[in-house]
């Protein structure tokens, strides 16, 4: 009687398609800008020396960014303050926006998700990743999973060892 010594992998055999959300990763240095740094004692904006400080700073060491704006401290800052920034950023950086690096590295997946071409996950059996090293935020994973169940067969979440089922379509 022969023996075969033949490993055969289950997974890759199963059809299944795993999809790691880690590979739409931001591009480029994600960016804090805090207006704190521009105020007269941290708290107050005196429009002429902001305006100033705007009109001179060198915004072209942002490019290639993506910058978050906010202001750390509990000051009053006019919409207009935000928006003189944004307008001196925009030519230079990849994506400028109000908040935080979290807030900004989930619109940047909103945006990566928005280019997703679905027709490859029609009827499919899609395992969503869970672990990674890069801290993908939980916005991501409701976006895809909303995409993903208006044409995947089913969604599983975690590895093929060890994975939560999410969604299937019934038949």
């Amino acid at each position: 009687m022969e023996i075969q010594d033949k490993i055969v992998n289950k997974v890759a055999a199963s059809g299944l398609i795993t999809f790691d959300l880690a590979t739409l990763a931001p591009k480029g240095e994600l960016v804090l800008f805090d207006i704190k740094d521009h105020l007269f004692h941290g708290l107050i904006l005196r429009e002429k020396d902001f305006r100033a400080f705007v009109k001179e700073n060198d915004w072209s060491q942002y490019e290639g960014k993506n910058v978050a704006i906010t202001c750390s401290t509990d000051a009053i800052i006019p919409t207009w303050a935000y928006m003189l920034i944004s307008n001196k950023l925009e030519p230079y950086v990849s994506e400028v926006t109000f908040g935080s690096i979290e807030q900004l590295r989930s619109i940047l997946y909103e945006k990566a998700l928005g280019q997703l071409h679905m027709e490859q996950f029609v009827d499919q059996r899609i395992m969503v990743k869970g672990c990674g090293d890069i801290k993908v935020p939980e916005s991501a994973f409701i976006t895809l999973t909303r995409k993903l169940s208006k044409v995947a067969k089913s969604i599983m979440y975690g590895e093929a060892c060890s994975s939560v089922p999410i969604f299937k379509r019934k038949a």
